[in-house]
């Protein structure tokens, strides 16, 4: 059964926002004495977060995922794994969350933040799972979702210290992951329209809303530029690194087309590791020569 709960949750897509949080971790270590409880309850952090929003997801959208062909043969619609294990996992990951926030709390001084905002962010990357049936932002407020994960890991860190970094990094994630959720929707849009849901590409239509999945790619480039001009340790590696990603986003856009939507999955999960992964290491080698 564990398996299967791991394939419902897609566990290496925690692959996506776990770089993010340890690139912003790695530059508020900067200015902060490294601790290794830190990289620990960050760790943790992420992967219950998003396991039990994972989990959430796939018991909200139970009942449209069994219309979706799609989507049928996930574990909840085709019975190979019930509601009521879904639900105790989601209940066991959101109390590890909680209680991994207590990692923080050893600092000198003490830092709160981390069990004051567990219960908000739980409650925010949940109701992503319901904004679908009621606004085309869906796709920002999963980007608003998986932003909180940079900024949630400095916080952990420096508490409400200096926060443009994790801000703009932030911004950058929000805008990356909407583009690309964005993109992955045109696969669902005319699904979606007949099911009267609110994505994106069922309102607009798949060849609008690849050009504004561009947009926000196009925005997400602008916000890791400005990273490199706000945060005093990254500098000249670190901008030809983003001249690369923007590289890598222009070949995620060449491979999804609106008359070609079949490369998708390519586009969607290989492209984006890369660029997660890749800025990862990019800003761990600029601080290391810096």
């Amino acid at each position: 059964m564990f398996r299967r709960l791991l394939e419902m949750i897609r566990f290496s897509h925690t692959i996506f926002a776990m770089p993010f949080a340890l690139a912003s971790a790695v530059l508020a270590w900067q200015d902060e004495p490294f601790r290794v409880l830190d990289l620990v309850g960050i760790t943790l952090c992420m992967v219950f977060a998003r396991s039990m929003a994972m989990a959430f997801n796939r018991i909200a959208d139970h009942d449209i995922d069994a219309l979706n062909p799609r989507t049928a043969g996930r574990h909840l619609p085709a019975g190979t794994l019930s509601s009521k294990a879904v639900a105790i996992f989601a209940v066991l990951c959101a109390a590890g969350f909680v209680a991994s926030t207590l990692f923080f709390y050893f600092h000198k001084p003490v830092n709160p933040w981390p069990i004051y905002l567990a219960g908000p962010v739980l409650l925010f990357i949940c109701a992503y799972s319901l904004t679908k049936r009621f606004s085309i932002l869906a796709h920002f407020w999963l980007g608003a979702s998986l932003m909180l994960a940079p900024i949630a890991a400095w916080i952990a860190i420096r508490g409400m210290a200096n926060l443009e970094t994790p801000l703009v990094l932030g911004l950058a994630v929000l805008f990356w992951v909407a583009g690309f959720d964005i993109l992955y929707a045109c696969q669902d849009a005319d699904f979606d329209r007949k099911a009267k849901l609110s994505s994106i590409p069922a309102r607009l239509g798949v060849a609008r809303s690849l050009r504004l999945a561009a947009v926000c790619h196009v925005a997400m480039l602008g916000m890791l530029a400005l990273l490199g001009f706000v945060n005093p340790h990254l500098g000249l590696l670190y901008l030809i690194g983003v001249g690369v990603i923007a590289v890598l986003i222009l070949y995620e856009h060449w491979l999804v087309r609106p008359d070609d939507l079949t490369r998708v999955n390519r586009a969607f999960f290989q492209v984006n590791a890369v660029i997660s992964l890749g800025l990862f290491a990019l800003v761990c080698v600029q601080v290391a020569i810096r």
